[in-house]
């Protein structure tokens, strides 16, 4: 894209919000662009919650209190940052109101600090908008509204319409929109000058390499993300108490793992659309898009196959010869893949039949590899039943359309009201 300055001279936002960073510079359902992600593990790979050690320390909204006001910079009141890897720091005089995200997770963030309408844009609004809103409906007073929301996926990202939409705030990686069709890092530099900063970290989603220039790349976990983000909305009190109820769930599911030997082997899939093979994805590698299955310890049927990135294309007789115990259908519980229609597939194709799996009736529904922390609360609860039904309860037979399955409350492995209140304002 041409750099057209001239064209969108007005005066910049540093009244408002003030970059100190500075830019240094449809396979939705198979990968979902490039496969880049990082979560940095612990030494078992598990994806656990780091320590609260942030690198810029905003002024946090004390616990039980809603922001309902735009706060105004006084000179006893100098405002907050909020710093990440690529961007830098950034400082804020007000909370942003206008919120640009591209990947879920983001927006799944902002619903969780409070700030869900302030959202303007996201992938896919209604497979993504819908999925959060069958785990939202388990949280008292949580939902999304989703419709009306500009689609960077479907309509691209044209720096006019970063113009047109006039966030607060882009919780965009700019290393990755240098990367995309007429982009390149002036004019991510430019957005960043003339309307808003960027704020994002894309190759942590699978530990891939990002563009040359980048030598300082640093990779987070999903959790040390949302600390992160939580700073920019000066809501670090909510990602404290968020993270402790992941904490408190990853040690409720690890401490009643069975022994290695006695775990199933597992595959994470989607059928392709031709219903001939299927895209598969790790397990257990490094990557915030695998937040919700590799603190879970389940073996990786495909563990030994070297892929680009962290998802290959796989035919029906390596998936027979590998025979999985259970089968993982990403996106199965999202409106875009029918679990109903992967069974039918199965069942009928003369090779799928004769899977473990499918004979044992354990392909199950998945939901989206783009989690924040309230989706991968959910998502690592639903994977733990359907991974170890012995050890965490039987996870509900899915159908098409339906929400997040009622889970009896002394099955439950983390407390719904706790994480409502939180959200809410009320922890």
């Amino acid at each position: 894209m041409p750099d057209n300055k001239t064209e969108h001279e007005r005066p910049t936002r540093r009244d408002y919000l003030i970059y100190g960073g500075g830019v240094v510079s449809s396979t939705l359902l198979a990968g979902c662009t490039s496969d880049s992600d990082s979560s940095t593990g612990t030494s078992d790979g598990t994806d656990s919650t780091p320590t609260d050690t942030p690198t810029a320390t905003p002024t946090a909204t004390p616990a039980g209190t809603e922001e309902t006001e735009t706060k105004t910079a006084t000179p006893e009141d100098k405002g907050y940052s909020a710093t990440i890897s690529p961007v830098g720091t950034v400082d804020f005089e007000s909370v942003p109101e206008s919120v640009f995200t591209v990947f879920s997770q983001y927006t799944d963030m902002a619903v969780a600090l409070g700030h869900g309408d302030a959202v303007n844009a996201m992938y896919v609004p209604k497979m993504a908008g819908t999925t959060m809103n069958h785990y939202y409906h388990h949280l008292t007073g949580v939902d999304f509204e989703w419709e009306g929301l500009y689609d960077p996926l479907n309509a691209g990202i044209p720096k006019e319409k970063l113009y047109s939409l006039d966030s607060d705030i882009h919780l965009v990686d700019p290393a990755w929109v240098s990367t995309q069709n007429n982009w390149s890092e002036d004019d991510a530099a430019e957005i960043a000058e003339q309307v808003a900063p960027w704020f994002g970290n894309f190759y942590s989603g699978t530990h891939d390499s990002p563009p040359e220039g980048y030598d300082d790349y640093e990779f987070y976990n999903l959790w040390e993300l949302f600390d992160r983000v939580s700073q920019v909305f000066d809501k670090r009190d909510r990602y404290n108490a968020l993270a402790q109820v992941h904490t408190d769930l990853v040690e409720t599911i690890q401490n009643d793992l069975p022994p290695v030997e006695d775990r199933p082997t597992a595959v994470r899939v989607s059928i392709a659309a031709d219903g001939e093979s299927f895209y598969t994805y790790h397990l257990n590698k490094p990557g915030y898009w695998l937040a919700d299955t590799r603190p879970l310890g389940a073996v990786d049927a495909f563990e030994a196959q070297n892929w680009d990135g962290l998802w290959g294309e796989v035919d029906f007789e390596l998936m027979a010869e590998t025979d999985p115990d259970v089968i993982l259908h990403l996106w199965g519980i999202t409106p875009a893949r029918s679990m109903d229609e992967m069974r039918s597939t199965l069942q009928d194709h003369p090779v799928g039949r004769t899977l473990s799996a499918v004979k044992n009736d354990r392909v199950y529904a998945q939901g989206m590899r783009y989690q924040g922390p309230i989706m991968n609360l959910f998502q690592m609860e639903m994977t733990a039943k359907q991974l170890y039904p012995d050890r965490f309860g039987e996870w509900p037979m899915y159908s098409d359309g339906e929400r997040y399955p009622d889970i009896p409350a002394d099955e439950q492995l983390f407390n719904r009201q706790r994480v409502a209140d939180i959200i809410n304002g009320e922890n």
